[in-house]
């Protein structure tokens, strides 16, 4: 198993910077790849952004493309969202998973809550 703990969640007003961590343990975290995602209340959890185990390869939904970017750093078992120009519907708890190639997200963490005010 693959555990993961989300940091660095916050309050930020609106064009403000954030930097999201997520610290994996239990299996090598360089053999999966990782996804960002996030819930805002009352609507389902979307898609933000993701990277392969490598790090050489990442997506990112259009809703955050231009102002996040995601990476990793295999020694460190961590891996990174940096969320830059933030505004307010990127108000959401955000969560960090895990996936082996060619299958779904399998492990999650608990989330970490970003609250973007106007």
């Amino acid at each position: 198993q693959v555990q993961l703990v989300e940091s660095g969640g916050g309050l930020v007003q609106a064009g403000g910077s954030l930097r999201l961590s997520c610290a994996a343990s239990g299996r090598t975290f360089s053999s999966y790849g990782m996804g960002w995602f996030r819930q805002a209340p009352g609507k389902e959890r979307e898609f933000v952004a993701s990277i392969n185990w490598s790090g050489t390869s990442t997506n990112f939904a259009d809703s955050v493309k231009g102002r996040f970017t995601i990476s990793r750093d295999n020694a460190k078992n961590t891996g990174y969202l940096q969320m830059n120009i933030l505004k307010p519907e990127d108000t959401a708890v955000y969560y960090c998973a895990t996936k082996l190639t060619g299958r779904g997200y399998e492990y999650w963490g608990q989330g970490t809550q970003v609250t973007v005010s106007s």
